[in-house]
């Protein structure tokens, strides 16, 4: 593998600057995640706008941002088995490619609403075959003591990428406009490319020979995911978090607006805080996260995003509920950084794709339910009542994770794992 020839020799992990200095393919993958996830940021902010000017209604927007997140949620099952298939990096540079050729056809159409729904929702898709193959490479670029620094320096890049991104697309939308903007970010995905093509190759665990039908693969995966304890306590307890807590974003706004009466720039800080909070917590575990048990920290991140929302709906100012928020965006990290390690120990490369496609289609569709229950819940009571249940429930889930999953690592050490398919 090549992390074990690139990651230096001794007991203790790397520290994340040592990785990104003397790891070259980790630094790549670093690299092209940073470019791209900043451009991806600033095109969605760019169709926002196009799409704002030209059709006008706040459905026109909704449903954009429906075929580029939910849609492509449904196919985790597919994307992710592509990852176990096929070779990494040729993957990978494939599905930037798709999303800069696509950016392209819509910088010099710009299309009607039907047919933009329809490139974003490929764009999309692409982009949904690049996360579980994104993952599943970290293994085979860092040596196993490295997983958790290199986890937390990738999720730093991208989300501190994602924060840039709308500045960058405030800044430069008087001089460029959208047609400007969104060039700027097929050529992010063109660069991320390139990057990418240096990359070692990443060949899928078992050869083309023994490849069974990509199907027979996405069923094979998905039986995977609930016959290992371990994986299925964590699949289902994140999945269970995020579909609690994942009204949030609606819930903030009201928050801000009507409970607070604060204007857009206080709404802007409420929303914005959780994003520091997370670029913190990333920034925090990739120094000090190998020190922590992974299972322990999964758990805690769980129940801190949770009591975030909980105590955000008992806050009695908007300055409590932003710094609460921050606070929250710890949590986030940690599940994430928790969950991510944790698979990648327990999952054999040649499912490893798999379980994260389901766990990030799973997430997606979770998020969706979360908006529509929850604007429901919203239109029923208030936004703290809601953000009260939001975070209750997400402290029954973490309790529930906190009593099975080391019962269920104890079955995995004791017992046999799954046939990879």
């Amino acid at each position: 593998m090549p992390g074990a020839v690139t990651a230096t020799a001794g007991a203790e992990p790397s520290r994340p600057t040592h990785l990104l200095r003397h790891n070259r393919p980790f630094r790549t993958l670093f690299s092209a995640r940073l470019v791209s996830y900043a451009g991806d940021s600033l095109g969605l902010v760019a169709l926002m706008f196009h799409v704002a000017e030209t059709t006008g209604p706040a459905l026109a927007i909704s449903l954009l941002l429906l075929v580029g997140d939910f849609a492509p949620s449904l196919l985790g099952p597919f994307t992710g088995a592509l990852a176990d298939r096929l070779n990494l990096r040729r993957l990978m540079v494939g599905c930037e490619l798709v999303q800069a050729a696509v950016l392209l056809v819509i910088v010099l159409t710009l299309p009607p609403l039907p047919v933009l729904l329809a490139l974003v929702a490929i764009r999309a898709t692409a982009s949904q075959i690049f996360q579980p193959a994104s993952r599943a490479a970290v293994p085979a670029l860092v040596a196993d003591r490295d997983l958790e620094p290199a986890n937390s320096t990738v999720g730093f890049g991208a989300n501190a990428a994602e924060a840039v991104g709308p500045l960058l697309a405030a800044a430069l939308f008087p001089l460029v406009g959208v047609s400007g903007l969104l060039l700027v970010d097929a050529v992010s995905f063109l660069a991320s490319a390139v990057l990418l093509a240096t990359l070692p190759s990443l060949p899928a665990a078992a050869g083309p020979e023994r490849q069974p039908s990509l199907l027979r693969q996405a069923r094979a995966g998905m039986s995977y995911l609930f016959s290992v304890p371990t994986v299925r306590v964590i699949f289902l307890g994140f999945t269970a978090v995020v579909a609690f807590n994942g009204v949030d974003d609606v819930a903030l706004l009201l928050l801000a607006r009507e409970t607070y009466q604060v204007g857009n720039s206080g709404a802007g800080l409420l929303l914005g805080a959780v994003g520091l909070g997370l670029v913190a917590g990333y920034a925090m575990l990739s120094r000090w996260g190998t020190r922590a048990s992974m299972p322990l920290l999964l758990v805690v991140g769980f129940a801190v995003s949770s009591v975030g929302n909980l105590l955000t709906g008992l806050a009695w100012a908007v300055a409590a509920a932003i710094a609460l928020q921050a606070v929250r965006g710890l949590g986030l990290a940690a599940m994430d950084i928790g969950s991510i390690t944790l698979l990648q120990r327990t999952v054999p490369a040649g499912m490893l794709g798999r379980v994260f496609g389901n766990l990030y289609g799973a997430i997606g569709v979770a998020a969706a339910a979360s908006y529509l229950a929850g604007g429901l819940l919203l239109d029923l009571t208030s936004a703290p009542l809601t953000l009260i249940i939001a975070g209750v429930g997400g402290l029954v889930a973490t309790g529930v994770v906190a009593l099975r999953l080391p019962r269920a690592m104890r079955r995995a050490d004791t017992g046999g794992a799954p046939a990879v398919d």
